[in-house]
């Protein structure tokens, strides 16, 4: 089969699809690789490191996708990408299973389309599990951020001119961006404190060293609805999350560095960091806000940009990971190669098995049928 690793279009999107080590296993597949010249060079990876494996630089972006068969990609193809696709072409990439009106103009261009944020989260598909290997990236990223500006230090320092207090974070959704953060600022010598809607991550929590932020339970159907669907949280009734700001306020007003991080998929971010909590911060703290993109954590947040409220800096940069973008790129070249390892069977025939789990869950739209129609 044909394979294309187009560069990547949307703006400061630094990743790609594939790398030298990805490329060099679909080749020993028997398949062809054509790859955008400089695809990778924002990953750290030169046109030249493709070829030493057996690719073929292709110059233009639509000569690439006009010669394969399959289109590898990071971000979903834009609208005014589309035309250089023919119908039966495959995409694999993040395609958000939730922008409907993005599968609709796929499926109307006749492609076979993939989804990997849509992978269900079992133990088979985690080798596959894009949202994680990202996640991880960014939790990790939003510490290395925080401490940047972040006006003190992060550990206790005991010096001849005095002794420098640890800072304190707090951290607000444990998934993975949640546990990376709290694994990383841990390691900078922080005190940390950390609060989810799912009771069951606070042995996670208090396993990495942080103090799980507890908000008690008042019912039956509160308990049931924190534990969660598929790995993700679900929206919590009012009166428990009016319970939970009071408990995040009090942490909160306390703390230097918060980073909030909780997402619930499908559906705008929940706030968790109200304005008046920030503005009853101190001076000279920090809020990370990995939840920007899908409206924010805080409602203060500004995609993109830092905001200065009161002297609490408020930092709503998007899609962290593209700020690691070479190990980000590894990690989900692996993921994408680990996916196509169940739509190729033993000769290196596409197929689409509908009955494996994980390929029915991805597929979006095939020969103009949209799969995913409640996207």
């Amino acid at each position: 089969m044909k394979i294309g690793i187009p560069a990547e279009t949307r703006s400061g999107e630094t990743r790609v699809a594939a790398t030298p080590e990805t490329v060099k296993k679909l080749i020993s597949q028997k398949h062809e690789v054509f790859v955008q010249t400089g695809a990778g060079v924002a990953s750290s990876i030169t046109d030249q490191s493709y070829v030493d494996v057996g690719a073929k630089i292709v110059e233009r972006a639509m000569d690439v996708i006009s010669n394969c068969d399959m289109i590898l990609k990071v971000r979903a193809p834009a609208e005014n990408e589309l035309s250089a696709y023919r119908a039966g072409q495959v995409v694999v990439g993040m395609l958000n299973p939730f922008d409907s009106a993005a599968l609709e103009s796929m499926n109307k261009a006749g492609l076979t389309a993939f989804a990997l944020e849509a992978a269900p989260r079992t133990t088979r598909a985690q080798s596959m599990d894009v949202l994680s290997s990202q996640a991880n990236i960014a939790g990790y990223k939003a510490v290395m951020i925080a401490a940047n500006v972040y006006q003190r230090f992060m550990p206790m320092l005991m010096t001849a001119a005095g002794t420098v207090k640890a800072a304190r974070v707090l951290i607000l959704g444990v998934g993975v961006a949640g546990l990376q953060a709290i694994a990383t600022a841990k390691r900078l010598g922080a005190v940390i404190e950390a609060s989810d809607v799912r009771p069951a991550t606070k042995e996670q929590v208090e396993s990495l060293g942080a103090k799980f932020v507890d908000v008690p339970f008042e019912s039956d159907e509160e308990r049931e609805i924190a534990k969660g669907v598929g790995g993700y949280a679900r929206p919590m009734p009012e009166s428990w999350m009016k319970r939970q700001a009071a408990a995040v306020h009090e942490k909160a007003i306390k703390s230097d560095i918060v980073i909030t991080t909780a997402l619930i998929p499908g559906r705008k971010a929940p706030t968790l960091l109200h304005e008046e909590t920030v503005r009853a911060m101190k001076p000279g703290s920090v809020v990370i806000d990995l939840a920007v993109e899908q409206g924010g954590n805080c409602p203060l947040s500004q995609l993109n940009e830092i905001v200065d409220v009161n002297g609490v800096k408020i930092v709503g940069y998007a899609n962290l990971a593209t700020m690691v973008a070479a190990d980000a790129s590894a990690l989900y070249a692996r993921n994408v190669i680990d996916f196509l390892k169940l739509v190729f069977d033993k000769e290196g025939a596409f197929k689409i098995d509908l009955e494996d789990d994980i390929v029915a869950a991805c597929l979006m739209c095939t020969g103009g049928e949209l799969k995913r129609k409640n996207a």
